[in-house]
């Protein structure tokens, strides 16, 4: 049989952390295996024990859940990050990503995504909130024009499947990608998969980001 996800829970709101376990008790490929109420104990519980998840809050006394998110990332083996916090800027999100968050969960939200984002982060896949994603990218800065010239020349993505990330990145659904560019929703699909396979991503979200680091788009309006 398959061990369990083995996750580790970081928050100092006793009640929260106690919800988190009770949302996952009836999970039988997930195991809670700890908590700790500051970055500190979580860096103390890994070294000692596996952990593959770690659900790591932002607001935490003394260290805070980015530094804690960046430390955690550096153990090795260390496990992967799940930020579970209230903030929604998209200068946190940003942070937190380049910390080495794989996963990013609004708490409002974690009775409906939890499990999943759990999931996806054990595959090392990325969860992050739903929304227009170039305000998510736009922290990111992309790199000098002429850097970004060059790699331009370099990008493996042809002219339409750059048009259709800049879509993606501006908040355009699939439906109002094929409207805006006269072509059908299923060809929409598959530039996207060619775009996701291209660039070794799993989500679009991924995808965004990793193009807006490459300077192969903007990253949006909000970055123009």
């Amino acid at each position: 049989m398959t061990p369990p996800i083995r996750v580790f829970i970081v928050d100092d709101h006793r009640l929260f952390t106690q919800a988190l376990e009770l949302l996952l008790r009836g999970e039988e490929a997930i195991q809670v295996v700890g908590a700790a109420e500051t970055g500190e104990g979580a860096l103390e519980f890994c070294r000692e024990s596996p952990v593959d998840v770690a659900l790591v809050d932002i607001d935490l006394p003394g260290m805070d859940g980015i530094a804690a998110t960046r430390l955690l990332r550096e153990l090795q083996p260390g496990p992967q990050v799940v930020v579970i916090t209230a903030f929604q800027q998209p200068e946190v999100i940003a942070e937190a990503v380049r910390a080495g968050a794989c996963g990013y969960i609004v708490k409002t939200d974690v009775a409906d995504t939890l499990v999943g984002a759990i999931r996806l982060a054990t595959a090392g896949k990325m969860v992050l909130p739903a929304g227009n994603l170039s305000r998510m990218v736009s922290p990111f800065r992309p790199p000098p024009p002429q850097s970004q010239a060059r790699q331009a020349e370099e990008s493996p993505l042809t002219d339409r499947e750059i048009q259709i990330l800049e879509a993606v990145a501006d908040g355009k659904s699939t439906f109002q990608m094929a409207e805006a560019f006269l072509i059908s929703v299923s060809t929409v699909r598959s530039h996207v998969k060619s775009i996701l396979s291209k660039l070794g991503v799993h989500s679009k979200a991924e995808a965004v980001m990793k193009a807006v680091r490459l300077g192969l788009i903007s990253g949006g309006a909000a970055t123009r």
